[in-house]
């Protein structure tokens, strides 16, 4: 199917329940977890190294692999690399996903230093409401601007998978991923909360645990999509 075919652009409305999703997506993939653990920890290496230039690339490609599974097939590694026959088509939405990041761990850099140089610069007469307000300002700074990153990574929850799945364009993909996002939002507040709850348990496993709930993580926003993007039945 292509980005021309009407179908490509319906989608359920209402059709998260996030504790569902996330039962679902662990009884999908428990038997093939370790393979899409190892997909996920190869491309999330490479977008690294690289600078987040092949982020998109590599996100497609392990978004491949996990709707392979979820749709009833194989988990196949090779998958990973067909993500690179989208990084012209994931370019867009990847400058919209990876700079709000970039601009949030800036922001956090500087805000958690800017109390320290100054207390430095000013030295022994250092009023500590003065640090205080520094801190206190950055902090509202960190924020706001999380809350702002927050909003425009869950207006693009689906936009990867649709990519992938329905081969539309980043800008198209972003805004059926709005449209889809505003009549699930419940839904993908509830994913949210979820998620978050599930990194906080990987980091509580002495920090390490975060990578091996990747793959839940994973599964259960895509298990999410597919309840608002059903697979498309080609005719026979």
């Amino acid at each position: 199917m292509t980005s021309n075919d009407p179908q490509s652009f319906t989608f359920n409305a209402g059709a998260i329940k996030p504790f569902e999703c996330l039962s679902e997506a662990w009884n999908l993939i428990k038997s093939e977890y370790w393979p899409l653990f190892a997909v996920s920890i190869v491309g999330g290496l490479i977008a690294g190294f690289t600078m987040y230039v092949l982020f998109g690339a590599m996100v497609c490609g392990i978004f491949t692999c996990y709707l392979r599974k979820i749709d009833g097939g194989p988990v196949v590694f090779d998958d990973l690399w067909t993500g690179f026959k989208y990084l012209g088509t994931s370019a867009l939405a990847t400058i919209l996903f990876v700079v709000p990041i970039v601009v949030y761990f800036v922001a956090l850099f500087v805000t958690i230093y800017s109390p320290l140089i100054t207390a430095a610069v000013v030295g022994k007469n250092a009023d500590p409401s003065v640090i205080f307000g520094v801190f206190a300002a950055g902090l509202a700074v960190d924020v706001v601007i999380a809350v702002i990153m927050t909003c425009i990574h869950s207006l693009m929850i689906f936009t990867f998978p649709l990519i992938v799945d329905r081969k539309l364009s980043s800008l198209d993909a972003i805004k059926l991923s709005a449209k889809a996002a505003m009549k699930n939002i419940g839904g993908v507040a509830g994913l949210i909360g979820i998620n978050f709850l599930l990194v906080l348990l990987g980091q509580a496993a002495f920090c390490i645990g975060i990578y091996f709930v990747i793959p839940v993580l994973t599964a259960t926003s895509l298990v999410a999509y597919r309840k608002v993007f059903p697979k498309i039945q080609i005719a026979q």
